[in-house]
């Protein structure tokens, strides 16, 4: 259907011709009635200007105002209804005389930096023509077509004409044209809508009838005769409808047809659909077998490789030379890096069936960076490559999140590196994008100088089982695993992962994460008050690695001089220098001590940072005199470290003890509230040895109780419990009498993002995280212990806390005594009781999982809760981190068929933790 009817098209045809021939014919007349109008008005201006000028030679060449006045006023008079005014100038273009007065003689004259022209002027404005001529001699008049005339006009006449009776005219033209163009639009219209009535009446009918035709009505016809081809089309229309009646009949018979045939064809598609629907269970069921088959090899394989990494980690606590040392870290090393690829495998599918869950836990950025760094620095330093670390000093050091997944992905990505990279550096940045009020946007960039990435091969990179070249995985080795999980975990975490590369210039791998602020404390902060405005002499070959150390240096407030290599005629005296080595040089031992020696010359300390391929010489240069020996990349803490430790010419003081001794115990009465017997006994045994008096409440109904009869100075207290939680006993011991106003402290596993503000919200006064660190538990006590008004010993104890660094926990084994022990405050008893109710407690579990592997209906949270509370205090890492994942699926709902390969993997791991642990005693 076109946009314009036919009654439109009739009088747009009829009317347009008729618009369009008028418009033209009027415009050209009027046009040339316009312009003739003012032609005649200047020739009748030109008729009484240049006689004028003729006429007042004389009176200007004889200086005759009155006889110039007389001629210019006669013909103003006789020319008045179109003249406005008359005015003649002498030669130095000034008034001599004129007709009448004028408001704006400058508007007559000529300007006064031009000569007066020798030919008429004419200016047009809207309402006044001006006319000027000049006023000659007859032998001016003679000469002026004579080569090379010049003469000064005596002066010039100028006359302002009035516009209004012409333009008057013109108006009236332009009208008059119009008038004859509307009525020959309104003759057009009269005869269109003639035209219009004999043509659209008929058409207009046929139109309903053909309309009644297409609702179905096929016996209708248009009848009556009618005039030329209009008759010719009524017949068409008639026998259409014919047609379509027959054709009527024949499309119900086919459609009956073709309905039997659908009726068929249905049914054999319902057979289908039960065939594809049992073809999907099937499916199903290979997945979850092929997930059960994973979880149960992965398990299987680990179990060799913790016996491996656990003897070796026994062999390295014993006596051993620096070789010895370095052999066994290297056998601890690749066992990890095969346990690595096998938790590869396992995170693959775990991601792949979206079961993958992330934590959110307090952690140290700074340190857990240098742990990525120091695992991976060997590999890179075999290769003779050079690793940096460079942290935007914005970035605060505790952080909540994944600190084992964002490890996960940069040593995925720097491993890359330095699988491809040959010769040069790889840089590691770490910079802050963003600062908002409770999270920080980070963005990290690992940067290499490798064989790089064509355009073409970038798109295969993050595909699985897949590297950028066929090639690469003879060449090289590799599953084509890490960038696929690397981008999953990244995604997971709210981030996104890109790289910029060209090929044998090397690649930039960057990713963004977005991490929570925390006010815990994850670590005991380094105090470099003692190296403010010291001196060190930095000498470091590699610029970027210098450049990056050089910042870190001037950010503790040293003065820092650098050099690329041993200066010869340095005067000036330093209290340290630091001597780097760069990976792959291996100079001999006597040029490295003859570079010690000149050390020695201008600094008071020398320390010597060396790549892990080169520490075997650290007893040698120690003996020599070195202060210290280092490895290459220098972690943070131990290189401030390094230099506080020195500062002093004494003797490094013994450590101090964990425990506060029986005179120092602070006068307080504070209650544990744990549902948990393990972290009940432990959390009783950390506070004993501070505090005077501690109370333990199984339950938060318990602790109500005792807190309607007892006033405490402190209460800590467990939030998941049964019958009554840790936010219904906060506020019903707030409500009571004798500790309306006592602090109440939550401790709680579950560290993710808003827990803290929710549990303050709720009432709490603090928080604090399991496992619970001593320096953290003593910083908590002394941030809440009423100060006392005179001098006592307990400012004195809480001043007197130790300092210890929390061990970074290594995840991929079982059972870790040393990090039970720690746990334990020391304490080998308690750290062999929380083991042994550990193990006690878990044939329970394992009952309860089989009977629900076998289809019972059983609520398995509750026992899981427990048992992850009591992995807090163990030394078992990875059945903690599988209890956690398997708590927060059954809190968001997960069914037990959904969790089939993490309930198998949790029975394997608790045999592991009781082989490990047997294996042990034994």
């Amino acid at each position: 259907m076109t946009k314009y009817g036919l009654r439109a098209r009739v009088f747009t045809l009829t009317l347009a011709p008729t618009l369009i021939i008028g418009l033209l014919l009027s415009a050209f007349f009027t046009l040339s009635r316009y312009r003739d109008l003012e032609h005649q008005l200047i020739a009748t201006g030109t008729s009484i200007i240049e006689p004028l000028a003729i006429a007042t030679e004389y009176g200007m060449a004889d200086h005759n105002r009155e006889a110039v006045r007389r001629i210019i006023s006669y013909a103003h008079r006789k020319h008045s209804d179109i003249v406005r005014s008359i005015a003649v100038f002498d030669g130095n273009n000034e008034l001599f005389v004129t007709s009448n007065f004028h408001r704006n003689f400058e508007a007559l004259m000529f300007p006064d930096d031009q000569p007066i022209p020798f030919l008429p002027d004419i200016i047009i404005n809207d309402s006044t023509m001006i006319m000027r001529a000049p006023i000659l001699t007859e032998a001016q008049q003679s000469n002026l077509s004579a080569p090379g005339f010049q003469a000064r006009a005596l002066g010039y006449i100028a006359i302002e004409m009035d516009m209004s009776p012409l333009r008057l005219q013109q108006y009236q033209e332009v009208f008059t044209a119009l008038m004859v163009l509307l009525l020959g639009l309104i003759l057009s219209g009269l005869f269109a809508y003639r035209l219009m009535r004999d043509v659209t009446r008929p058409i207009s009918h046929m139109i309903s009838v053909v309309d009644r035709i297409r609702r179905g009505h096929l016996d209708i016809r248009i009848e009556g005769e009618l005039l030329g081809e209009l008759d010719n089309l009524k017949n068409g229309i008639n026998a259409m409808a014919i047609s379509l009646s027959d054709y009527h009949i024949e499309m119900q018979q086919s459609i009956d047809q073709a309905t039997s045939d659908l009726r068929e064809t249905l049914e054999q598609l319902e057979i289908q659909n039960v065939e594809l629907d049992i073809a999907k269970k099937r499916a199903q069921e290979a997945a979850r077998v092929k997930s059960e088959f994973l979880a149960n090899m992965s398990h299987e394989l680990r179990t060799p490789l913790n016996g491996v990494i656990g003897f070796t980690r026994q062999m390295l606590k014993t006596r051993l030379s620096a070789s010895q040392h370095d052999y066994l870290l290297t056998i601890e090393k690749s066992a990890n890096n095969l346990l690595t690829i096998i938790n590869d495998i396992l995170d693959f599918s775990k991601l792949e069936a979206g079961k993958l869950l992330l934590e959110n836990i307090p952690f140290d950025f700074t340190d857990s960076l240098d742990e990525v760094m120091r695992l991976l620095a060997p590999s890179a330093h075999e290769k003779g490559l050079e690793l940096t670390l460079r942290v935007d000093q914005r970035i605060p050091t505790g952080l909540i999140g994944d600190p084992l997944r964002i490890q996960q992905v940069l040593t995925n990505l720097i491993g890359n590196s330095v699988k491809f990279t040959e010769r040069g550096n790889i840089d590691i940045a770490v910079e802050l994008k963003a600062d908002r009020d409770e999270s920080l946007e980070l963005q990290f960039m690992v940067r290499d100088t490798g064989i790089g990435i064509s355009e073409r091969q970038q798109a295969q990179l993050f595909q699985a089982f897949s590297q950028a070249d066929a090639s690469i995985s003879r060449r090289y080795g590799g599953t084509g695993l890490g960038l696929v999980i690397t981008q999953k975990l990244v995604t997971q975490m709210g981030g996104e992962i890109s790289l910029t590369s060209r090929l044998h210039q090397g690649s930039t791998f960057w990713f963004t994460l977005k991490l929570t602020k925390t006010d815990l404390p994850v670590s005991q902060p380094i105090d470099t008050s003692e190296l403010k405005n010291r001196h060190l002499l930095l000498i470091e070959p590699n610029l970027q690695a210098a450049n990056v150390l050089q910042q870190r240096l001037l950010q503790a407030g040293l003065d820092v001089t650098y050099r690329a290599d041993m200066p010869e005629d340095d005067v000036e005296h330093h209290d340290f220098a630091l001597l780097c080595l760069s990976p792959g040089e291996q100079p001999p031992l006597a040029t490295i001590l003859d570079k010690v020696f000149k050390a020695e010359q201008l600094a008071d300390k020398v320390l010597v940072c060396l790549p892990t391929t080169e520490l075997a010489l650290s007893e040698r240069l120690l003996s020599a005199g070195v202060t210290a020996c280092l490895g290459k990349p220098l972690a943070r803490r131990k290189l401030f470290d390094a230099l506080i430790g020195q500062t002093d010419h004494q003797e490094e003081p013994e450590p101090l003890p964990l425990a506060a001794t029986n005179d120092a115990l602070l006068p307080l009465t504070v209650m544990a509230v744990d549902d948990n017997p393990a972290n009940l006994k432990l959390i009783a045994a950390l506070l004993s040895e501070r505090v005077e008096t501690v109370i333990t409440a199984t339950g938060g109904r318990k602790a109500v109780d005792y807190a309607q009869q007892k006033a405490f100075d402190l209460v800590f207290m467990d939030i998941q419990m049964p019958e009554m939680d840790g936010v219904r006993a906060c506020e019903a011991i707030h409500e009571t009498t004798l500790n309306s106003h006592t602090p109440v402290i939550a401790v709680t596993a579950h560290a993710m993002a808003g827990e803290r503000e929710r549990l303050l919200r709720a009432g709490m006064d603090d928080y604090l995280t399991k496992p619970i660190e001593e320096q953290i538990l003593q910083q908590m006590l002394a941030k809440w212990i009423p100060q006392p008004q005179s001098n006592s010993s307990a400012p004195a104890v809480a001043s007197a806390a130790p300092s210890v660094k929390p061990d970074t926990v290594n995840n991929n084994v079982s059972w870790d005594w040393d990090l039970a022990l720690k746990q334990a405050a020391g304490k080998e008893d308690l750290a062999r009781d929380m083991l042994q109710m550990l193990l006690d407690f878990m044939p329970e579990v394992e009952m309860l999982v089989n009977e629900v592997l076998d289809g019972k209906d059983i609520d398995l949270w509750p026992s899981i809760h427990k048992l992850h509370g009591s992995c807090a205090y163990s030394g078992v890492p990875r059945l903690k981190n599988l209890c956690y994942t398997l708590e927060t699926q059954l809190k968001a709902g997960s069914s037990a068929t959904e969790l089939e390969p993490e309930l198998f993997e949790l029975i394997d791991e608790m045999n592991n933790v009781v082989r490990a642990s047997q294996a042990y005693r034994q």
